[in-house]
């Protein structure tokens, strides 16, 4: 049987839960613990943290919270999780329907919390709102924080797109960060609460091994599929310029294989759009035609037409700009069949889910207009560089 210490020595990369276990559980010592996190969560042998937990000896488990997609992580996007018992007995609470952040009584038999969740290195993946709303109730019913660190799989030097601007606060940004913030989660939780001044006693188990230039692939880690449309690496790779196509009524690929990596629509020519991406300058990128037909989400059971994209060079590939000239491509070319999606979107009623989305009106009406993407960029680099002298004060790894 390969032993504890084996793995210790195997993987380059110790994560947040890896170190908890090699110190038996020592922090948690004689609580009662809530736990945020899904079956993704795994230690570096692939044991959930779930189990991991229930089973510690010098602890008891008494409550679960389910983020979106549920503690199975089996739920389609912008279902609602529901309540529920685990296997164990164990009350699972959901974060992501009636209820986004837990209640008073969802807390009531724990003395602190710990979160386990991933992140795609992408403001609009919930799972780091999730923690956050988890966050403000836990300081204020008086609960300490354990945030089991995690890698950002998409390195965590790069950090890219708009900040969300005032009024554009939503539950795929809850405060203003760029779409690729370079951070792990644990950096994340720790910045925000002290820069808004939260309150809560948050304490991180930090990696170790974990060097920010590194992507996923170079951590020698397993990719554990994070929630049904996140398959794989590659999909993370694209994950944050490609989800902006949810702001529009372009099939982003859920249904497929390739969701986020293959787009389109039955209207798209694939050939013609090619082309005309060919001519903007993307870097990094190649594309190819593609045709599929999704079964579910957008355009159900109706062949679409598109393309399917490919990063060449990690390092010369910007994502949100990418993505933004994709959109911007189709949006010329295809006008008497683009539309832009109409809320309601993660639980917002009013303003336009790709508003939400990209944290502001003036991107989708730049590109009504006719604006460049690179001019749309100079007008958010402002609050993007403020943002990078921000965080520099809490990064903690190298």
């Amino acid at each position: 049987m390969l032993t504890w210490s084996y793995f210790m020595l195997y993987f380059r990369v110790l994560l947040g839960i890896d170190r908890l276990v090699a110190d038996d559980f020592r922090p948690l010592w004689r609580m009662k613990i809530g736990l945020l996190s899904t079956i993704s969560c795994c230690d570096s042998r692939l044991v959930p943290t779930i189990s991991l937990l229930a089973n510690a000896s010098k602890i008891k488990l008494t409550s679960l919270y389910a983020p979106e997609h549920g503690l199975l992580g089996a739920l389609q996007d912008q279902v609602a999780v529901p309540s529920s018992i685990s296997k164990s007995g164990i009350r699972v609470h959901s974060l992501y329907g009636r209820h986004r952040k837990p209640t008073v009584a969802a807390l009531e038999d724990t003395d602190a919390i710990v979160i386990d969740l991933p992140d795609i290195g992408a403001r609009y993946y919930t799972f780091v709102w999730s923690a956050m709303l988890m966050i403000i109730q836990a300081a204020k019913n008086n609960k300490s924080v354990y945030v089991l660190d995690r890698p950002n799989p998409l390195s965590g030097s790069e950090v890219q797109g708009p900040a969300i601007d005032p009024g554009f606060e939503s539950f795929v940004g809850l405060f203003s960060v760029p779409i690729r913030h370079g951070m792990t989660i644990g950096e994340m939780c720790s910045m925000l609460n002290q820069i808004h001044h939260l309150g809560a006693d948050v304490r991180v188990i930090k990696l170790q091994g974990w060097r920010r230039k590194d992507y996923h692939d170079e951590g020698s880690l397993f990719w554990n599929t994070p929630s049904p449309n996140m398959p794989n690496f590659t999909t993370a790779l694209v994950y944050p310029g490609m989800c902006l196509l949810e702001g529009t009524n372009l099939s982003e690929g859920r249904g497929t294989t390739r969701p986020f990596e293959t787009f389109g629509a039955p209207w798209v020519d694939p050939d013609r759009l090619k082309k005309e991406l060919g001519k903007t300058g993307i870097a990094g990128a190649a594309f190819r035609p593609a045709y599929f037909i999704p079964t579910f989400h957008k355009y159900r059971g109706k062949l679409c037409a598109g393309l399917q994209i490919y990063v060449t060079d990690r390092e010369k590939y910007k994502p949100v700009a990418t993505g933004l000239e994709i959109i911007r491509t189709l949006y010329r070319l295809f006008p008497e069949n683009f539309r832009w999606r109409r809320p309601p979107y993660e639980f917002e009623k009013e303003k336009m889910p790709f508003d939400i989305l990209i944290g502001n009106a003036w991107v989708r009406e730049g590109i009504e207009k006719g604006s460049s993407i690179r001019n749309l960029r100079q007008r958010w680099l402002p609050a993007l560089r403020r943002f990078i002298l921000t965080r520099k004060k809490y990064l903690t790894y190298s």
